[in-house]
């Protein structure tokens, strides 16, 4: 049996859209993409540390999965996150796509919730999901998320998707880690109580 982590990065106001570029993201007419990126190189250094270290295999929304496979097969080893990356098992939550250029990738399709919940049943890593904002939203929905790893960014973007966009049951958590950036940036690192 192993748990799920998802890895998120939100504004003060709980949008997680977009944070790395304008193009990333522009559903709902999103124009504040790229809020993000003036406190990377504080927060990538954290988030290596802190939630990139262990050994772990990703699971992606399509769109999220097709971003990040656009950027990381071209980077070289010598990166470290790149080496995570490239070399993680990758699962990708579709109906629709079919071709994984992208080494150690397969699909997760049909029942998405039920097939997430076998793969968790199985022996193995972590699963830990980035981005993948509806993703998300449909693992909230089925009580898959084991552990929310979330940084907090002191910026306010007013619209877009949100991390918690709709009510869910209730759900207690407990802090397991916290800290602040220098530049601002609020990690907290968050397991369900069972």
């Amino acid at each position: 049996m192993r748990e799920l982590a998802i890895l998120t990065f939100q504004t003060l106001d709980g949008v997680m859209q977009a944070p790395s570029m304008p193009q990333e993201d522009r559903s709902g007419g999103f124009d504040k993409g790229g809020w993000a990126t003036d406190y990377w190189p504080e927060v990538m250094t954290q988030v290596q540390r802190e939630a990139m270290s262990e050994p772990y295999d990703i699971l992606f929304g399509r769109k999220t999965y097709e971003l990040f496979a656009g950027h990381w097969p071209h980077e070289r080893d010598t990166n470290p996150v790149a080496k995570i990356m490239n070399h993680a098992t990758k699962y990708v939550a579709t109906n629709t796509m079919s071709d994984f250029s992208w080494a150690h990738s397969s699909a997760i399709s049909g029942d998405v919730p039920a097939e997430i919940a076998k793969l968790k049943e199985q022996d193995g890593p972590l699963i830990q999901v980035h981005g993948s904002c509806d993703l998300i939203q449909t693992l909230l929905a089925h009580d898959l998320i084991d552990e929310f790893r979330l940084w907090t960014f002191p910026v306010l973007v007013g619209g877009g998707k949100r991390l918690f966009a709709d009510a869910h049951a209730l759900a207690e958590l407990q802090c397991i880690k916290s800290d602040v950036t220098e530049n601002g940036v609020v990690m907290g690192i968050y397991k369900r109580k069972r």
